[in-house]
């Protein structure tokens, strides 16, 4: 439910676009102020769920979320000034994800916390969700629709959630300040190993949800519902690998999926970088960096519950679920840059595969690492 509150200004990047006139550079700020926003909230939410459990934090993240989201759909969305001061607090359902996978990771052993955090990723197809209805419910009954929906949709989680949650037993709260643990946390070097993998797994998939339908409609000139469908359909299969990322990684090294994960990830986007026909290679070649990229997210966090101290497991995801919202907020603006300057997104996608290229080399000798400590 957060994440599709968070999402809710991606599908409608285009339309304001043309409303409002603004730069191709302007709607990529547009929508990347959310992720960003979203990302860094992450590391303070994450330490403070460590502290009151996802008992507190759940509900009081969603309920602050309605307002942004209100605000957005009433009054927010006339020019580019207000969306962008909107869109920094919609951030704030983005931090959601922090507050989940130290909730999840206290209820099950280590040999099961990789499929549970792959189900709970799921909810990241709460961007499916907003690509799929968002457009439709513009057209059918104006802007502030969607917007209205969602609001209700949070505050009646925010209630059930405050009824029914409840945090692991024997959970122990933990009372060092937030300064201090945090700082303890960014001397774990599974820190820094696993924010610089999940910038590229989690970062891909942010930037192409938000900035897939302008780049379907600006490269192939495709309708802008058509755009947004086709954006959710990559949503749906990343989401849906999220957790066959984590089952493998139950069975096999994290760090072996990841490797895999990422060299199809360097395929796929060189192969797109040429800007082939949609149907089929330029379809094939998108579908499949969902997958890949959906089950390198699943994988890392797989990673970090395997080598984390259990009360530090929300700091820990609140830096890396930092790192991954802020590897989406890049692309985006590089994209929007390469296209406003040359007229062609080819040099970001190749800049993708590079990346996943040097992460491959660099899960490869993690895992090297971590079979001669086994």
């Amino acid at each position: 439910m957060n994440f599709w509150a968070w999402a809710l200004l991606s599908p409608l990047g285009p339309l304001f676009k043309d409303e409002l006139g603004i730069s191709s550079f302007q709607q990529a700020l547009l929508l990347a102020v959310p992720v960003v926003v979203g990302s860094l909230g992450r590391i303070p939410v994450g330490a403070l769920t460590d502290r009151f459990g996802g008992r507190v934090m759940f509900p009081l993240v969603s309920a602050a979320t309605i307002v942004p989201v209100l605000v957005l759909g009433l009054v927010g969305h006339g020019s580019l000034a207000t969306l962008l001061c909107g869109g920094f607090f919609l951030g704030i359902g983005g931090t959601a994800f922090a507050i989940g996978v130290p909730l999840v990771n206290g209820w099950f052993p280590p040999h099961q916390r990789g499929l549970a955090l792959g189900v709970f990723g799921v909810g990241m197809g709460g961007t499916a969700i907003s690509a799929l209805t968002t457009v439709p419910m513009v057209k059918a009954a104006g802007v502030p629709t969607p917007f209205l929906i969602t609001a209700a949709v949070l505050a009646a989680y925010a209630v059930v959630a405050a009824l029914l949650l409840r945090d692991p037993p024997g959970r122990e709260r933990v009372a060092a300040p937030m300064t201090r643990r945090l700082v303890a946390v960014l001397r774990l070097p599974i820190t820094w190993q696993a924010s610089a993998l999940y910038a590229l797994a989690f970062g891909g998939y942010v930037a192409f949800s938000v900035y897939l339908p302008t780049y379907l409609r600006t490269a192939y000139a495709l309708p802008q519902d058509d755009a947004a469908n086709r954006m959710a359909g990559f949503v749906v299969l990343a989401v849906l690998a999220r957790p066959l990322g984590g089952w493998l990684s139950d069975r096999l090294r994290p760090t072996r999926v990841l490797g895999g994960a990422l060299a199809v990830v360097v395929v796929a986007a060189a192969v797109q970088a040429f800007t082939p026909d949609l149907v089929p290679v330029g379809t094939v070649a998108f579908l499949t960096m969902a997958v890949a990229l959906g089950a390198a997210s699943g994988a890392v966090f797989a990673l970090v519950a395997m080598v984390t101290p259990t009360e530090q497991v929300g700091a820990v995801t609140g830096v890396v679920g930092a790192a991954g919202g802020l590897g989406g907020f890049l692309p985006p603006l590089l994209m929007g840059v390469f296209y406003g300057s040359l007229n062609d997104y080819g040099p970001g996608l190749a800049l993708l595969a590079v990346c996943a290229g040097l992460a491959t080399l660099f899960t490869a000798l993690l895992n090297r690492g971590s079979a001669r400590a086994a």
